[in-house]
């Protein structure tokens, strides 16, 4: 079992930035990939960044390149920078981990909160 730990949410206006991390209690060597969802109110679960934990590489949803940047510390620690804030970033982040050896592109843009490990997510307020 893993447990993560979000926080560095909190209210902020636009064009401002938030730094988010998500502690992890301990690294499994077949966790494929990490990354950052977001829910807001009324919507579906989306996406926001991830790592691929073997190559390093990234995936970033199409509305957030460029202002947000995933990254990773050697201590199992996973932080998400986001710049240039918009009302619409507002919302619920999650970190969460896929325990599985693969990593489709549908693990991000089709989560389900029945699958993989999850943190109790950290509130995100963009006004503008």
């Amino acid at each position: 079992q893993v447990q993560l730990a979000e926080s560095g949410g909190g209210s902020v206006q636009a064009g401002g930035s938030l730094r988010l991390s998500c502690a992890a209690s301990r690294y499994t060597y077949s966790t494929s990939c990490m990354g950052w969802f977001r829910q807001a109110p009324g919507k579906e679960r989306e996406g926001v960044a991830g790592i691929y934990t073997s190559s390093g590489g990234t995936y970033y949803a199409d509305s957030v390149k460029g202002r947000f940047t995933i990254s990773q510390d050697a201590k199992n620690t996973l932080y998400l920078q986001m710049n240039s804030l918009k009302p619409e970033d507002t919302a619920m982040y999650y970190c969460a981990s896929n325990p599985t050896p693969y990593c489709s592109v549908n693990y991000w843009q089709h989560p389900s909160a029945d699958f993989g490990y999850w943190g109790q997510g950290t509130q995100v307020t963009v006004s503008s």
